[in-house]
C-alpha cells in the first residue's frame, strides 16, 4: 500500500523534496515515439514553461529539474515562512492567477466592500488557498494535469497521461539535497542525450551555467546563497561555482567511464561535506535505486521517523553506508 502524502511530508525536518513523475508505461509521450518515429519533443518545454510559472505563483521555489522523454525530474523548496508572512489580498491574487477562486474572494482581492459573512468566508478560503499555495501536493497537481489534458487534445483521445501519482522523497540534510540536485541535473548525460551539463537541454543546470556566464543566477530558480546568515537566510547553502565545479568534475568522470574514480584532489563541496568520492559516484548515478522514501545521514533519518511515527527505517543502511 502506498505511503499517504502527508506522511511523507515534515517541513519540521526539511523544506526540500525531490518529486518524480512517469508517463503511463514509460512511454516516450514527451520525446520521439521509437516505433512510428514522431516527435513529441516540443512537450518538454510545455513542462518547463508551465514549472517555471508555477514557481512564480507557489510558494515553493524550484532547486534542480530535469525534464526527460518519459518521466520529470524536479527537486522542490517549500517556502512557508514566506507564506506566512504574506497578507491574506496578496494570496488571493496569487491563487487567481492560476485558480478561479470565487466571486467573494475576486472582490476581496480588489478591495471590494464585503458584508460580514462574506468576510467569514473570503477569511476561510484564504485560509485554505495560504494551505494550498505551499502544499507539494497541489503543485504537482497543477503541473501535471496541466500537461496531461494538453498532451490528450493534442493527441485527440481520452486517458491517462502520468503514472498514478507523482513520488516524493525528502531530502533531510545538505548531503542528500546536493547529491539529489546532482543527481537530477546529470539525468541528460547519463542517459547518453548529451555530452556536457550546458548542452543539457530542459534541465535546471543548463539554465544556470547560461546565468553564470552573464555573470549572474537564474530568476527562475532557487539562489545559490552560500552559507546562509541572519541577513540571508533563505537559498541553496552551497556556493553556486562549487556546485558547478563539481558537476563539471562528475560528468568527466561519467563520460570517462571511469565510475568509481575522481581525482585525488578533492572538490571542495565534497570535503565539506565529507562524501567519499566512491560513494558521491554512486549517489549521482543511482539516487532513486538505492533510496526509496526519505534520504539523509543517520541521525537526520532517525529524527524524520521519530516526527511521523515510522517503525521501520528503510533506508538507514544506505544512508549509513553513502552518507554517514
Amino acid at each position: 500500500m502506498a505511503t499517504a502524502r502527508h506522511r511523507q511530508i515534515s517541513l519540521v525536518d526539511t523544506r526540500y523534496y525531490h518529486c518524480v513523475s512517469r508517463c503511463v508505461r514509460r512511454a516516450h509521450l514527451c520525446g520521439v515515439d521509437k516505433y512510428t518515429g514522431q516527435s513529441y519533443e516540443h512537450r518538454r518545454q510545455w513542462v518547463e514553461d508551465k514549472l517555471m510559472r508555477l514557481a512564480s505563483i507557489f510558494f515553493i521555489d524550484i532547486c534542480a529539474y530535469a525534464v526527460m522523454s518519459n518521466h520529470t525530474h524536479i527537486v522542490l523548496h517549500v517556502d512557508n515562512k514566506k507564506a506566512g508572512r504574506v497578507n491574506d489580498r496578496a494570496i488571493a491574487i496569487r491563487w487567481h492567477k492560476a485558480f478561479k477562486g470565487s466571486d467573494i474572494t475576486h472582490r476581496f482581492a480588489k478591495g471590494g466592500k464585503l458584508s460580514e459573512a462574506e468576510t467569514v468566508i473570503a477569511s476561510d478560503n484564504i485560509k485554505q488557498y495560504r494551505a494550498r499555495l505551499m502544499d507539494i501536493s497541489w503543485f504537482m497537481r497543477s503541473l501535471n494535469e496541466y500537461i496531461a489534458r494538453r498532451a490528450n487534445k493534442e493527441d485527440n483521445c481520452k486517458g491517462r497521461f502520468w503514472e498514478g501519482r507523482f513520488k516524493s522523497q525528502a531530502l533531510l540534510d545538505e548531503p542528500a539535497l546536493i547529491a539529489c540536485m546532482a543527481y537530477v541535473d546529470l539525468n541528460p548525460v547519463r542517459a547518453g542525450i548529451a555530452d556536457t551539463p550546458e548542452s543539457s537541454n530542459f534541465t535546471s543546470v543548463q539554465k544556470r551555467i547560461t546565468s553564470a556566464a552573464k555573470g549572474k543566477q537564474s530568476q527562475f530558480l532557487l539562489r545559490f546563497s552560500g552559507m546562509t546568515t541572519k541577513q540571508m537566510t533563505k537559498g541553496l547553502p552551497f556556493e553556486l561555482t562549487s556546485y558547478l565545479t563539481l558537476v563539471d568534475v562528475t560528468v568527466r568522470c561519467i563520460r570517462a567511464e571511469k565510475i568509481g574514480y575522481i581525482p585525488r584532489e578533492l572538490p571542495p563541496l565534497l570535503e565539506r561535506l565529507h562524501i567519499e568520492p566512491k560513494n558521491w559516484l554512486k549517489l549521482t548515478s543511482k539516487f532513486t535505486t538505492v533510496f526509496h522514501g526519505a534520504v539523509g545521514r543517520p541521525e537526520s533519518l532517525k529524527l524524520f521517523c521519530q516526527h511521523k511515527y515510522f517503525k521501520r527505517r528503510s533506508n538507514l543502511t544506505n544512508c549509513e553506508k553513502l552518507l554517514a
